[in-house]
């Protein structure tokens, strides 16, 4: 990288002028409530993809990180979809382990999720697989047969005959199509501050309640 490069990285902007206030000492006594909070308030200041997260997982070729799209939150935990066999359905299934990662630059805020994996069943899986459009669910039916796509023929090829399957039978669902719940053993909320004396508070699991600590910056 260039000296100039690394200077123009250094000065670029990492949030707007007015940061939101966010007062430790004056939450909800359950992550899950908090969250929702800042989610809706990163919707209405016009976030792009506010339900977006990064899941990371781990296998025995090491850490992986992708980017997917939130499902649903509640008592159960975080809910998020993606196939069983896919690399982060496999490490999730060996593992039993995952963290969800959610950053809202507009608000210079962030949401750390880490815990226990669970699947749901089949037929939940199969409910949030039939709510998809369909070019999202003739994508998922066409898979990954190799690893390396020979070229963009190969591909639209299979994508034909899915879309195929999909008009002609509404109800196909992959046998591999999972539904995986983050049971947190812990919730951060980060909130950042221009004088980087940025404000985190982590819930963490504790029996059947949570408790909040105070993190440093």
């Amino acid at each position: 990288m260039s000296d100039e490069l690394r200077a123009r990285l250094r000065a670029l902007l990492s949030f707007p002028a007015e940061l939101p206030r966010f007062d430790p000492d004056a939450v909800p006594g359950e992550p899950q409530t908090l969250f929702l909070e800042w989610l809706d308030e990163a919707v209405r200041a016009g976030v792009l993809a506010p339900h977006a997260a990064t899941l990371a997982t781990s296998d025995a070729s090491g850490p992986s990180a992708r980017v997917l799209i939130l499902k649903d939150v509640g008592e159960s935990g975080w809910q998020i979809a993606t196939p069983a066999d896919s690399r982060p359905g496999h490490a999730m299934a060996a593992s039993g382990r995952a963290a969800l990662t959610f950053f809202w630059p507009a608000l210079a805020r962030q949401v750390r999720v880490e815990g226990e994996v669970r699947r749901a069943s089949d037929a939940e899986a199969a409910a949030d697989f039939l709510a998809r459009p369909a070019e999202a669910r003739a994508t998922a039916l066409v898979g990954r047969p190799r690893p390396v796509l020979e070229g963009d023929a190969e591909y639209a090829a299979a994508r034909a005959e899915a879309l195929a399957r999909v008009s002609e039978t509404e109800g196909t669902v992959p046998e591999s199509w999972a539904l995986w719940s983050i049971v947190p053993g812990t919730v951060e909320f980060w909130q950042a501050a221009h004088d980087r004396a940025h404000v985190r508070l982590r819930y963490r699991a504790d029996g059947a309640g949570w408790v909040r600590e105070r993190l440093w910056p």
